[in-house]
């Protein structure tokens, strides 16, 4: 079988292409271990506050440690439920101080929400059934708006808030 000259070069791209994604997905799942989710810790939506973390006086921000801060937060029929203020009623703005790590863990008990915080690398869906988790660092001061990006009915555009990095 005789193949021509520009053949050749294209079946040695292809080939030499395919052995080039080979070597970096292999070296992405083998030296540094990235592997997609396989466990995610699942929780009964219409129980969730079994769960300690989605308990109502848990929601919210915490500090775990020096510089180490969790955020619990229920999304629900477009609302997204980040604790309440000191006064009692619901707060919209997490504040958080510039460098510290942040583990967002979020759940719903209806339908399927997006969680974004704009301007940072925040992204995630939120699945009934589901906890959602995204550790980060907040390295940026300035206030970045939540939003759900992912629509969940008439109201979804009521679903924000805010993070207050300071």
């Amino acid at each position: 079988m005789h193949l021509h000259k520009y053949e050749k070069i294209w079946l040695v791209f292809g080939l030499g292409s395919l052995a080039l994604f080979l070597v970096v997905i292999g070296f992405a799942a083998f030296w540094k271990g990235t592997h997609p989710q396989s466990h995610i810790e699942t929780i009964d939506p219409q129980n969730i506050e079994a769960n300690e973390s989605f308990k109502p006086e848990n929601l919210g921000l915490t500090e775990v440690a020096d510089g180490k801060y969790v955020v619990n937060i229920v999304a629900s029929a477009f609302n997204y439920d980040l604790g309440k203020e000191e006064d009692g009623s619901p707060t919209k703005t997490i504040r958080v101080p510039k460098g510290s790590t942040v583990l967002f863990q979020i759940t719903t008990r209806d339908v399927v929400h997006g969680f974004q915080v704009a301007g940072t690398n925040v992204n995630m869906m939120v699945e009934p059934g589901h906890i959602s988790r995204y550790e980060t660092v907040m390295k940026n001061d300035g206030d970045f708006t939540i939003v759900c990006n992912e629509y969940c009915g008439i109201g979804h555009h009521l679903m924000f808030g805010t993070v207050e990095v300071y």
